[in-house]
């Protein structure tokens, strides 16, 4: 088969690699266009441009595939299966239609749960207890199309994004060649229509949800900590200052002091008291500072203990 790769960001990488390795026809990969980072807007590549450079592939990074020419340049490429993976360009009908075989998505959800930009994030922030990952068969609706398979995991209860991040891209991965093998096989299974009652909506992340309310639970600012760290962050005022924390985790007894307020310090560690439990914070950082564990942040601290 003649594939043509479709993705972005670090999770698509994975099922590139996975595809190469299997020695499977990629003819092509198609990713956002190249974007200036950091102060100095530097042009970074994406990863998976890196990887389709490393490994000799052909590149295109057209800004729409709504463009007439850009179609035609799809379409040139007798592609029989088109294979996307966080590509981040919406795909009209008509490209959609461009495949020989089909167009398949990899998605980091049990869909019809977490539809959308951010399923890893907001399956941590709900406090899911599994997720898992998908091949779906792409139609014009965001993630409504039927699904040919999908691989479940438990979400331990110190899951981080970025841990669940990597472990569902190799799931992912392992799943395309699996779905892949079927069709070879003349086995593909008919895909499972989604049930339109069990839909949830991962929408996309914003810094307003950043900063920390005392005024919830520790269980749910433990979750919110554990889903938006690295991006887009999370900022806690302590004492009068705001921090970034970076790791942390949820006591279940309360304290005897006021929603907000230190309820234990030391040289060694640090609580707050939530509306309900205490979150004790492990990894921390002020403006303008380094990253921080807690016991060396506290040695400077004396006055919040003595």
């Amino acid at each position: 088969m003649r594939i043509v790769f479709c993705g972005t960001p670090e999770f698509s990488v994975a099922p590139l690699k996975k595809l190469i390795q299997n020695s499977h026809e990629v003819v092509a990969v198609y990713t956002q266009p190249d974007r200036g980072v950091g102060r100095g807007r530097k042009v970074q590549f994406s990863a998976v441009k890196q990887c389709a450079l490393d490994n000799n592939i052909e590149v295109y990074q057209p800004i729409s595939l709504r463009d007439e020419k850009a179609i035609e340049e799809l379409r040139a490429l007798n592609p029989d299966l088109l294979v996307v993976v966080a590509y981040g360009l919406i795909l009209p009908q008509e490209v959609l239609d461009i495949p020989t075989i089909a167009c398949w998505n990899i998605h980091a959800s049990l869909l019809p749960r977490w539809r959308g930009a951010a399923p890893i994030h907001r399956a941590l922030l709900a406090g899911d207890k599994t997720t898992g990952v998908g091949i779906m068969h792409m139609e014009a609706g965001l993630d409504t199309g039927a699904v040919y398979l999908q691989h479940e995991c438990a979400i331990a209860e110190d899951e981080t994004t970025e841990k669940l991040h990597d472990k569902l891209a190799v799931m992912g991965a392992n799943a395309l060649i699996e779905v892949i093998e079927l069709l070879q096989q003349d086995n593909l299974p008919t895909p499972m229509v989604q049930n339109e009652d069990k839909v949830t909506y991962a929408k996309k992340l914003t810094k307003s949800e950043s900063v920390v309310d005392w005024n919830q639970s520790a269980v749910l600012i433990d979750r919110k900590i554990r889903a938006l760290v690295p991006w887009p962050g999370i900022v806690a005022n302590i004492a009068g200052d705001n921090y970034k924390i970076w790791q942390a985790r949820f006591i279940e007894e309360d304290s005897d002091v006021v929603v907000g307020k230190i309820s234990h310090a030391d040289k060694a560690s640090l609580f707050i008291q939530c509306q309900s439990g205490q979150l004790q914070i492990l990894s921390i950082q002020k403006s303008g500072k380094k990253r921080m564990d807690i016991a060396q942040f506290m040695q400077a601290k004396a006055d919040w203990f003595t």
